[in-house]
């Protein structure tokens, strides 16, 4: 018989700021696959430890109600402190990759020291209060640098900001050019697919969000992570890092609100 083609049905939202987290294989399994990132066997546990392969950096993904769902580690080198990044269950997957990507790249320039701001300035975003914060356009989502400490923080909430839907957090000492990377991914016009009940995004506001719907089989959904791991892959010398296991991940997306 045949093989009978199956289609998925896939949202593209855009700002992508507003479409939920998404999948978080679109951050695990190219770590694990393309950049040789280790992690632990806890079958009954909800829960993802990733490893560098140099043991300095640790990714955990934990399914916690009351705290960060995705917490970056990294430790101390010898031109720069430890540090660490922190992001929200609803902070959309694609913007987690782009820090993550350029963490992983062996082509980066570790000592650039690029501005943060810089993506945001570019996009319209405008000061708010101050100029170490810029609040984006439409109003719901505010970066800030912590004059003091150097740590930055990215809030995302609707327009009355009572209750945020996501934040995402570097701590002092974290690599300008990977906080830039986020905000490079944060600024980016184009729409986000996913997958989830259109009920699980954060808004349905018509004057918030652009939501176009499509059927695309469900053969394109696997291969556009496919042909990224391919593509990470390809930056290192050696082959991607093979497993009989794939990466742990929770069953489902969850979210939280604080």
């Amino acid at each position: 018989m045949p093989e009978v083609a199956v289609n998925v049905d896939i949202d593209y939202v855009a700002p992508r700021h507003l479409a939920g987290g998404g999948d978080p294989a679109w951050v695990t399994a190219p770590l694990h696959r393309a950049c040789g990132w280790s992690y632990g066997h806890a079958p009954l546990m909800p829960r993802v430890l990733l490893s560098s392969p140099d043991q300095k950096a640790l990714l955990r993904l934990e399914p916690d109600p009351d705290g960060r769902w995705w917490t970056l580690q990294h430790a101390p080198a010898l031109d720069r402190p430890a540090w660490f990044a922190s992001f929200d269950a609803r902070t959309p997957v694609e913007m987690i990759a782009a820090f993550t990507d350029v963490l992983t790249d062996p082509t980066a320039d570790r000592a650039d020291n690029g501005d943060p701001q810089e993506p945001l300035l570019t996009a319209g975003w405008s000061p708010s209060y101050s100029h170490h914060r810029l609040a984006s356009p439409d109003g719901t989502v505010r970066v800030e640098a912590d004059e003091t400490t150097g740590a930055w923080w990215v809030d995302t909430a609707l327009r009355d900001f009572r209750t945020l839907l996501w934040q995402a957090h570097f701590s002092e000492h974290t690599p300008p050019h990977l906080i830039t990377a986020f905000t490079a991914a944060l600024t980016d016009p184009r729409p986000v697919p996913r997958t989830a009940s259109p009920s699980s995004l954060p808004t349905h506001s018509p004057d918030l969000i652009t939501l176009s719907h499509r059927e695309v089989p469900a053969t394109q959904v696997a291969g556009a992570l496919e042909e990224r791991i391919r593509s990470l892959a390809a930056r290192r010398s050696g082959p991607p890092a093979t497993s009989t296991h794939p990466p742990q991940r929770p069953q489902a997306e969850r979210h939280r609100q604080r």
